[in-house]
């Protein structure tokens, strides 16, 4: 695999919503600087998905110096929201794991994202991923951490396994949806010029300067179903997947990995596979 080598970054500074495509991106501990540092909560403090409000997609978020961010969203006026000065936490929930995150600072983020979902909602912001959130314990090491991502600090995918999924979607009964993007998978790094299903047998890989380990492959959603441009909701590639990648009850697509080193990551860095 000389070729392999990294083909994009993927950075989502709030959960669930649009992404944003860097260059480069620095590797902290708990994932991507800037990835999944926001996120929205319902009235109850549960985590907004796409698995729940699909126009979540259509809302992007724009990184700026510092941590803040500035949303935008169809029919909405474009918001700024700085990093919250003040470290009081509420509880929220992100799946099982109880977490304590802090507010966006004043009303307007709430009323935002309240007015666009049509469903009572709150910012919050994660402020020391360090001790926040620890990773799964069964798959984790001490010490790991993970932002509001699902569950590791990164996700890995590969061209050539989307090329192989998409090759399945063609074939079959729902050939009209594909061939689907990479965005449908919400990934953070993509890697080309590797057999496709390969990442199945990597348990610790480096790219360009930063070390990783493959903590487990990931489980796949209803969220991959989601056009990310429209909103709207098809069949694949949960259909294909069913009938090419169930894995332990799960259907899965890509890798979940947690760093080894600090570093930065710049597309076209070498990918190397080390065990």
């Amino acid at each position: 695999m000389g070729n392999a080598h990294l083909h994009s970054i993927h950075v989502h500074p709030v959960k669930a919503v649009r992404g944003l495509a860097p260059g480069e991106a620095a590797v902290e501990p708990w994932g991507l600087a800037g990835d999944r540092r926001w996120a929205v909560v319902d009235d109850g403090g549960k985590v907004l998905t796409q698995r729940r409000l699909p126009r979540l997609a259509l809302a992007a978020a724009e990184l700026l110096p510092g941590g803040g961010v500035r949303l935008s969203a169809p029919g909405m006026e474009p918001l700024t929201v700085p990093v919250p000065r003040e470290a009081g936490t509420v509880p929220m929930e992100i799946f099982r794991d109880k977490v304590e995150a802090v507010p966006a600072e004043g009303a307007d983020a709430h009323a935002w994202w309240s007015s666009y979902l049509g469903v009572g909602a709150r910012m919050v912001h994660m402020d020391d991923p360090a001790t926040r959130r620890p990773v799964a314990p069964e798959y984790a090491r001490p010490g790991d951490t993970v932002s509001f991502a699902d569950g590791f600090p990164l996700l890995l995918t590969t061209t050539s396994s989307l090329d192989a999924l998409n090759t399945s979607i063609a074939q079959g009964e729902h050939a009209h949806e594909g061939p689907l993007p990479m965005n449908r998978f919400r990934p953070n790094v993509v890697v080309a010029g590797t057999p496709a299903w390969a990442e199945d047998g990597w348990s610790r890989l480096a790219v360009g300067e930063v070390e990783f380990r493959v903590a487990k492959p990931c489980g796949r959603c209803v969220v991959t179903t989601t056009d990310q441009g429209s909103g709207e909701r098809g069949r694949e590639p949960l259909h294909s997947l069913g009938l090419l990648r169930r894995l332990d009850g799960r259907l899965v697509f890509g890798q979940n990995l947690v760093p080894l080193s600090r570093g930065t990551l710049r597309v076209g860095d070498p990918v190397r596979i080390l065990a």
